[in-house]
């Protein structure tokens, strides 16, 4: 039985997490698995959960709550026509077949590799969010044959890599090739279901070892953080986008992505052992 004390400590965590990440991801439209990741992390650590497979824990868990949140997502924007089906159906396999990829290599990883990951994507995305224009553009359309074939796969095994959803890589890439931001991120929801999924699943049979994973985690699922988290973020998301409403997000936007750059670049230092 998990110690009630450790427990209550954990679920107090949780709730904060949910709660931040629900608003962020309702006021800037970016995926909860960006923040989620770190503070899983953070969190698992200060409560004494600190071994070689920490990384894939959180990688796992945050993915089963993009099932939850993106399945919602997707269907609230499919009642307002706004998803993109056809870009949705062309390149769901290859995202699928990526992010299967991903767990394979996650699962070979020690959690000092997968931090280094994270931080290094993190910096790139963090970059594009500061940075980035809305007129750039890589094409009038989105890919098909052998460049769908390879940025489909790449799409599903970097996200699953770093334990997000659909929308880091799936909506800046749209816009590149002329998507509207709307349409992209009704769509990218869609991306984050396929990633997840399949993902979650292959982690659900990955072996941890008993001592270093925190209490209820089933293969690499860890049910407590999933079950706070989700029922957080569908409490606090609407305060978000209220919240979104009511004010202009984009100098909010370049200082979420201040923040997402120092997360990522502390993951980086604490992979390299700095």
């Amino acid at each position: 039985m998990p110690d009630t004390a450790l427990l209550l400590q954990m679920l107090a965590l949780l709730a904060v997490i949910g709660a931040f990440a629900g608003v962020l991801a309702g006021l800037l439209g970016v995926g909860g698995g960006i923040v989620l990741v770190p503070a899983f992390f953070y969190a698992f650590q200060t409560l004494g959960y600190d071994g070689p497979q920490l990384m894939q824990i959180c990688l796992a868990t945050s993915l089963a709550t993009i099932i939850v949140t993106s399945v919602r997502s997707v269907l609230s924007h499919h009642a307002k026509g706004a998803v993109d089906w056809a870009i949705l159906r062309g390149w769901a396999p290859g995202i699928a077949a990526g992010a299967v990829l991903g767990v394979l290599v996650a699962a070979s990883l020690r959690s000092t590799t997968l931090q280094g990951l994270f931080g290094a994507l993190g910096v790139v995305i963090g970059l594009y969010l500061g940075l980035g224009r809305a007129h750039w553009r890589l094409g009038p359309v989105m890919p098909g044959g052998l460049r769908r074939l390879v940025l489909a796969p790449l799409v599903g095994f970097l996200s699953v890599l770093m334990g997000i959803g659909g929308g880091s890589f799936g909506v800046p890439l749209m816009s590149l090739y002329g998507v509207a931001i709307h349409r992209a991120v009704a769509t990218a929801a869609g991306f984050g279901v396929t990633i997840a999924l399949p993902s979650v699943i292959g982690f659900l049979f990955l072996t941890i070892d008993p001592a270093n994973r925190p209490p209820l985690t089933f293969g690499a699922v860890n049910l407590v953080a999933f079950a706070v988290v989700v029922a957080m973020t569908l409490i606090t998301a609407p305060v978000g986008v209220r919240l979104a409403h009511a004010m202009d997000p984009k100098p909010l936007r370049r200082v979420f992505a201040v923040f997402l750059m120092l997360v990522a670049l502390n993951m980086l230092r604490k992979a390299l052992g700095w």
